[in-house]
């Protein structure tokens, strides 16, 4: 009960904090156009360990870190709706998940999991965020996010 109680917590954070910024904001927030280089690492995803060690026990925010780790260069191609880019400096979806910042945004985690259902069905980066812009990541089941991976 507490975990489902805490996912409609930041699910109903989430659409008032879009629906405030939806109407300042215009444009696509910040990614990358191309993969990472060849051998660059980009900075580490938080681990299971660190949600937990940190509160985040909702299966919505260790399955949306998990997805993030297993596809760290498409979401470094990707743009986070939330505008954290704007707010945080964040550069693509990946930089949500180098700290708590994904685990508290129902935006960050929706499209994580999108990107990560997405990607398994042959689509491109491009069309994932193409998908994004349009906002099909709000069709995802933040409820049932091990449906997902």
């Amino acid at each position: 009960m507490k975990k489902i109680l805490l996912t409609l917590a930041i699910i109903g954070t989430t659409a008032f904090t879009q629906a405030l910024f939806s109407a300042q904001n215009e444009g696509v927030p910040a990614f990358h156009d191309k993969a990472p280089a060849k051998g660059q690492a980009l900075p580490s995803v938080w681990t299971e360990k660190q949600l937990a060690d940190n509160g985040f026990t909702a299966p919505v925010q260790k399955e949306s870190y998990k997805a993030v780790a297993r596809m760290p260069g498409v979401m470094y191609q990707l743009p986070c709706y939330c505008f954290c880019d704007r707010n945080h400096g964040h550069q693509s979806l990946h930089s949500c998940f180098e700290s708590n910042h994904g685990a508290n945004c129902g935006i960050c985690m929706g499209e994580a999991l999108y990107a990560y259902k997405m990607t398994k069905k042959g689509w491109t980066p491009k069309m994932i965020r193409e998908g994004i812009v349009r906002g099909d990541y709000k069709q995802m089941d933040l409820q049932h996010p091990e449906a997902v991976i």
